[in-house]
């Protein structure tokens, strides 16, 4: 898959299939709409384009919005990438072009930016300055500009929507489980192992401190969770806790893994962690014995959870 950071820098060499939209979380969904894509290119012989945008248009249309994402644009991409997508254009979405007319946008954008042949779309898709135009000005330009437009159905874009919505809202309650249904895989975070207070170590339970890769990743709400994550080439298991550490008085939420069966040094690397499944809430302990004695228990629980996975 080729990536271009802007409609610009896309020079079509062929025909095109487009469809656009902002692909949060590549879920169920999603992939029902981008098979679509691939399957259209492939029996046209032109190329597939997804066409996204960031900053998401709710980040720069609505000032005050402290919207958290599934994924940060890397992420997607990569998730795009697995879905056999030809071209993904990430392009820098701002006011002015949020000011582009309905026949600007197709004529400027779809047409001579894009060559395309033919746009998936949902059948509720509004666009253009003020969200003016609607499903039938994009048929009635295609009649125009020579190309075909293809109705995604109701049923089809409340599946996305409605998905969307549960899955960020599944995060939020700390229902992995039912987030990952949606999802279609493991919900996971990328970011980069920091030094912390190191307190885990001395109750046996070394953790690595996860900075987030971007600030506006969806975490999931605080508590316990079994985890995993792909180390030198082999997948480790772990438990991980998300919160205050109210049993050391701990100022700030922390995101931290303990690793079973695994203790080198991961201070400044890279790592991705899968959610699989929550434990508990976060609680706060009389003491520090306490406190080590529920992360035992926390431990034998995350191997009974991988043990009955894979019996």
């Amino acid at each position: 898959m080729k990536i271009f950071n802007s409609i610009q820098e896309f020079t079509p060499t062929t025909k095109t299939i487009v469809t656009l939209g902002t692909f949060d979380g590549v879920h169920k969904g999603h992939k029902s709409i981008l098979e679509k894509l691939t399957n259209s290119s492939k029996q046209s012989g032109c190329e597939s384009v997804v066409l996204t945008f960031f900053p998401h248009p709710r980040m720069v249309l609505q000032q005050n919005s402290d919207l958290k994402l599934l994924n940060t644009m890397d992420e997607k991409a990569a998730l795009l990438e697995k879905e056999g997508i030809d071209n993904l254009i990430i392009h820098p979405f701002d006011i002015a072009f949020s000011r582009l007319t309905a026949e600007e946008f197709v004529r400027d954008v779809l047409v001579e930016g894009l060559n395309i042949a033919k746009i998936i779309i949902g059948h509720d898709h509004r666009f253009g300055r003020n969200r003016t135009a609607n499903i039938d000005d994009l048929i009635r330009f295609g009649e125009e500009y020579g190309f075909e437009v293809e109705k995604i159905s109701a049923l089809a874009i409340d599946e996305v929507s409605v998905s969307s919505t549960k899955i960020r809202h599944a995060l939020n309650e700390g229902h992995i489980d039912v987030a990952n249904s949606y999802l279609g895989y493991p919900y996971f975070i990328n970011g980069t192992v920091v030094e912390g207070k190191q307190l885990g170590r001395t109750i046996g339970f070394p953790t690595a401190n996860i900075q987030p890769t971007e600030s506006y990743k969806l975490i999931p709400a605080n508590g316990v969770y079994v985890v995993s994550s792909e180390l030198d080439g082999k997948t480790v298991h772990g438990m991980m806790n998300i919160g205050t550490r109210p049993t050391v008085n701990g100022t700030g939420t922390t995101i931290e893994v303990h690793y079973l069966n695994f203790n080198e040094d991961l201070y400044g690397k890279p790592l991705k962690v899968s959610f699989h499944h929550r434990l508990r809430n976060e609680v706060k302990f009389e003491s520090f014995d306490a406190l080590k004695l529920q992360i035992e228990k926390d431990r034998l629980d995350t191997i009974a959870w991988f043990e009955k996975q894979n019996s």
